[in-house]
């Protein structure tokens, strides 16, 4: 079986699938295509799939002429997973939320999985892409591809291969960036590294699929515990009347032993924020407490809170309540020049200071309208707002080289700056 896929891959005759046409599994489509490879690209969602086949982009930093390239090329995107049985591999990029009580969301897993089993053909090879806990591929993905009747690592293989985008790093691309794998069989291995080796720099095997899983865990981990510690030592700092921000620039120049990490008024996107607590809760089965992980969640989602203590500081100091202040979130995204509001801080910033009665509104040029979210349906159909001195205040929570270009001291509003943006010559502004 893997003879004939790698033979297949080398040749570029295999036809690659991917489910999922978000931040993830878009990029990686395409990039499949601009290496030789016949692509069918899954979702769900028919508006993606009707604008990806129109050559239109809804990714900012993926543009339009990307995508026309890659319609021209053999990428087609569809809604109809019947297709999937004419795949060679096929590729899950779906999301992996949390609910409510931070347990795993495997809905959107499981129902790939589950509309896989319908189609699956012997020889194919099924790569869970999506971040989850140690043991899905095995205990997950497997025993619902196996309702097909076909049995795993005989008749098809699975693998596991951790997503790694960091999105609008032009240094950084899908290509350039080493792509672990892991399989639980020989076979599977050969043909996961077969098949990324046709697109990414370099291939990083490891043992298993629960290797892989932990590996992506220990990536997202380590920066969300080094934020955490960051935000705490910005509160510990401003206390003792310290700039932590300058502190930074100081220690990162020791060339060695000094990795540096920024503060800011919470954690954002889709994976710092979640992946953590993947690993908690599955650790709770080995009767494992992960103190330090949570932790930091603890110290990382209680940054809006003290945010919105300093708006509150700084307002008062000009005689200014809370309630009834108009307050402008500058940012929705979670990231720099980027159109991706997953997990925002600013949701909680905008909620928090509602709570308290002030009328807030939001700017971000990526960001032109609040589309639907399953934890801000009120905010749904919001429009950015113009940047004024009509305001009572403004609160940086992304730092989008836009806003470095504002003179705040024209405007004559109170600044609180979370992403240390703001110039340092004018007493307008406040860090936080």
């Amino acid at each position: 079986m893997s003879r004939d896929f790698i033979d297949s891959i080398k040749a570029r005759k295999a036809v690659i699938g991917v489910i999922g046409l978000g931040y993830v599994g878009l990029p990686l489509g395409l990039c499949f295509t601009e290496k030789g490879f016949k692509v069918y690209g899954f979702d769900v969602d028919e508006r993606k799939v009707d604008s990806l086949n129109k050559g239109t982009s809804y990714i900012k930093h993926i543009a339009a002429e990307r995508v026309e390239r890659g319609i021209k090329a053999g990428f087609s995107a569809t809604a109809e997973f019947s297709k999937l049985s004419a795949c060679s591999a096929i590729l899950i990029a779906v999301p992996t939320p949390l609910t409510k009580q931070r347990e795993p969301d495997m809905a959107y897993v499981v129902s790939t999985c589950e509309t896989i089993s319908k189609y699956l053909v012997k020889g194919q090879l099924v790569v869970l892409e999506s971040t989850t806990y140690p043991g899905t591929t095995a205990e997950v993905m497997v025993p619902l591809l196996e309702k097909s009747g076909l049995k795993a690592g005989r008749d098809f293989q699975v693998a596991f291969s951790p997503e790694r985008e960091d999105p609008n790093n032009p240094q950084y691309t899908t290509e350039t960036i080493p792509k672990v794998v892991g399989a639980d069989a020989p076979e599977g291995l050969a043909m996961a590294k077969a098949l990324y080796s046709q697109i990414v720099v370099s291939v990083i095997p490891v043992s298993s699929t629960r290797v892989a899983e932990a590996t992506k865990l220990m990536e997202n981990i380590f920066r969300s515990v080094n934020i955490a510690l960051v935000n705490e030592l910005k509160v510990t700092f401003d206390k003792m009347g310290i700039d932590v921000w300058e502190v930074i620039e100081a220690a990162k120049t020791k060339p060695f032993g000094y990795m540096p990490f920024y503060p800011g008024p919470g954690l954002g996107g889709h994976c710092i924020p979640i992946d953590p607590f993947y690993l908690t809760w599955k650790a709770r089965e080995f009767d494992v407490s992960t103190r330090f992980i949570e932790l930091a969640g603890e110290i990382n989602t209680s940054m809006p809170d003290y945010v919105v203590a300093r708006a509150t500081e700084a307002l008062n100091q000009r005689g200014k309540p809370v309630k009834g202040a108009k307050i402008l979130i500058l940012g929705l995204a979670y990231k720099a020049n980027v159109d991706d509001d997953r997990e925002s801080p600013s949701y909680k910033l905008i909620e928090k200071l509602e709570e308290k009665g002030a009328v807030v509104d939001y700017n971000d040029p990526y960001v032109p309208v609040i589309g639907r979210t399953r934890e801000h349906l009120h905010l749904a159909g919001k429009k950015s707002a113009e940047i004024s001195s009509k305001y009572d205040l403004f609160v940086i929570s992304t730092a989008h080289d836009e806003y470095r270009k504002i003179d705040f001291k024209k405007l004559g509003v109170p600044v609180v700056d979370t992403r240390n943006i703001a110039p340092r010559d004018i007493d307008l502004v406040v860090r936080a």
